[in-house]
């Protein structure tokens, strides 16, 4: 099945921030820009950052499986090797997780690997996989 690429815009503080962190940090290609925003290659979705000081970050936080999530957020399923690998890298780059790399949902339908981190401007980011990818939706 063939999926379009969403579109995604959202507030930063800081654009040469972002460039770090979504080009440097995450690895997104960099597409157009202005000095008000800059497109990004989020793994085939366009994600554009753009500048509103004072407009990013999390509102709220929903109890999920023993922990808060920051509310808005958004993110990526991967597949487990590529969320691994992703893991590792933030680590390394020293990255502070609101919700470090963790199982929820054990034994669970839906059982899921997942990590919230937040980008230099406040925005909230969760990635995660699954053993079984078509367990996404499972009840």
């Amino acid at each position: 099945m063939s999926m379009p690429p969403f579109h995604l815009a959202f507030p930063v503080d800081d654009l040469a921030a972002a460039r770090a962190f979504y080009g440097g940090v995450m690895g997104c290609a960099e597409g157009r820009s202005s000095e008000e925003w800059i497109d990004f290659d989020f793994h085939g979705h366009q994600i554009v950052a753009h500048l509103a000081p004072g407009k990013a970050g999390d509102r709220a936080s929903n109890h999920v499986d023993g922990h808060g999530v920051p509310v808005p957020h958004f993110g990526l399923v991967l597949d487990m090797a590529d969320w691994e690998a992703l893991a590792d890298r933030l680590r390394a780059a020293g990255t502070e997780f609101v919700i470090e790399p963790t199982v929820r949902f054990k034994g669970k339908p839906g059982e899921q690997a997942t990590m919230f981190l937040r980008d230099p401007a406040g925005n909230a980011l969760e990635f995660k996989a699954f053993a079984d990818v078509a367990l996404l939706f499972a009840t």
